[in-house]
């Protein structure tokens, strides 16, 4: 069993909140980089775990806001590193992957104690969900370059916050090592 999950935070967006525009050039510019890493860590069996904000739709499931963000006016952005039918989803509703979700759980019962996050934003939902990953006592890493941001100096002072205060590994996406049934993977190994 692995004991790493990547986390892939609010990905799957329809960019339709206030400050979108500050960040959507980041995210052109990180998309590659998380689109590599998903398709590493699928290669390399370690779960991929989407946490995204259901934006008010508390009716749908999945399926329904992926479709609606493909359809949506940035779609591009999110075809690329969309969902596979073995990933796992959790629907959020405030800026932590944990805030009243069942990502905890899900984490103890496949015996996971080691999260690597991106996706966005680095200032918010990042910053809080790896302090609220550290406070649960579970092993950090945040890939630098797959995680985009609204603002570029917040983002990088939540990195140093994130790597002093809360221990988290920050590192490249390419530097990123990996664990599926105790051995370390790099995640450009496959």
């Amino acid at each position: 069993m692995a004991d790493t999950a990547l986390v892939v935070i609010d990905m799957i967006n329809l960019y339709e909140h206030e400050d979108a525009d500050l960040l959507l050039p980041s995210v052109r510019e990180v998309l590659p980089t998380v689109g590599d890493l998903i398709g590493r860590a699928r290669d390399a069996g370690v779960e991929v775990i989407y946490v995204n904000d259901n934006y008010g739709r508390w009716r749908s499931h999945h399926e329904e806001l992926l479709k609606a963000a493909l359809n949506g006016p940035h779609g591009d952005l999110v075809e690329p590193i969309r969902p596979d039918e073995n990933s796992l989803f959790v629907v959020k509703a405030r800026h932590s992957i944990f805030f009243q979700t069942p990502l905890e759980y899900l984490l103890g019962t496949q015996g996971i104690d080691h999260l690597v996050l991106c996706g966005q934003v680095t200032e918010q939902c990042v910053l809080y969900s790896a302090l609220d990953a550290h406070i649960r006592h579970l092993r950090v890493t945040v890939a630098r370059d797959a995680v985009a941001h609204i603002h570029r100096d917040l983002a990088e002072s939540a990195l140093r916050m994130m790597e002093r205060n809360m221990g988290a590994e920050v590192l490249t996406a390419d530097a990123v090592r990996l664990r599926t049934s105790g051995a370390d993977i790099p995640v450009g190994a496959g």
